[in-house]
């Protein structure tokens, strides 16, 4: 007898949204560290280089995991409205004013700056600085540059915050919501430390003791700019990669990255209980409503 494969597949799908809804805000990080630490465990057993074939197709791979996961579990929730959401506030420049530009586009380049000369001062490095020209000059070093600090933050945040942290500020304060943001974003980071070769072409050479706690402490000042800004993925896209970048161009010597960490909890505070943004009984963001049509 034929089969109703339309129904089995109606089925299915109503099955995976009611685990979704189930689940909550927890199946986020179930699939995005999952996923991502099932395609990167063979690279650690190869012993070679992350970028040589296949492992930086793995590693490829399990870096989709945000965007799979915030993905997925949009379209489970809201269906195709959710995700013409997710696809809007990545792409829609007018939720950014001009006021946020600027502090989108120069918070870390001064903050870097400031915390450089702070090390300076107090002898914690002669030279805290020191400009490395080839990224913005070697077209080569550019594109992996802005491939690093652009590309990979766009696959990132469109889940992290786009899709999670929206769930988790509808049960907690944006602060909270923050910190367990970031906690799961620090342990998606943490094999990277041992990814042969990764930081190859890079100046930054993270140590787990103070790279942990700084991921997690940044998470609160992105939950600042996504908050100001409407909720807007490219505003926290564009912040995230200009993190990334700057320190990269204006070369950061290593021996102050951890006192770095004291600028960051210092700026994350600062945010915390000054912004309007930050307050505990801050509205929870819009939700849609669900489509119990499909």
């Amino acid at each position: 007898m034929p089969t109703d494969s339309g129904g089995e597949v109606s089925s299915v799908h109503a099955k995976a949204r009611a685990l979704a809804h189930r689940m909550g805000p927890w199946g986020f990080p179930v699939i995005y560290i999952g996923w991502a630490y099932l395609f990167w465990s063979p690279i650690f057993a190869s012993g070679m280089s992350v970028w040589s074939f296949p492992n930086v197709l793995l590693f490829l791979i399990g870096g989709a995991s945000p965007l799979l996961a915030g993905v997925v579990l949009t379209g489970l929730a809201d269906g195709r409205e959710g995700l013409r959401d997710l696809w809007h506030r990545l792409i829609d420049i007018r939720r950014i004013n001009l006021r946020w530009f600027a502090i989108i586009l120069l918070f870390w380049p001064v903050f870097d700056v400031l915390m450089a000369g702070a090390a300076s001062v107090l002898g914690i490095s002669d030279r805290p600085l020191n400009l490395v020209w080839d990224t913005v000059t070697a077209p080569r070093t550019l594109a992996f540059m802005l491939l690093l600090s652009f590309i990979f933050p766009a696959v990132e945040e469109v889940g992290l915050r786009g899709h999670w942290l929206d769930a988790l500020q509808e049960r907690f304060s944006p602060m909270v919501a923050g910190l367990i943001n970031g906690t799961a974003w620090a342990v998606w980071h943490t094999p990277f430390v041992w990814f042969p070769g990764y930081y190859a072409n890079t100046t930054f050479s993270p140590q787990l003791w103070w790279w942990i706690p700084s991921i997690i402490v940044q998470t609160l000042l992105i939950v600042w700019v996504y908050n100001s800004t409407n909720r807007s993925i490219l505003a926290v896209l564009l912040f995230h990669g200009m993190m990334n970048f700057t320190g990269e161009f204006l070369g950061i010597a290593p021996e102050i990255f951890p006192f770095m960490l004291v600028g960051n909890l210092i700026a994350a505070i600062a945010v915390v209980a000054g912004s309007r943004a930050m307050r505990p009984d801050r509205a929870a963001p819009r939700t849609l409503p669900i489509d119990t049509s499909r």
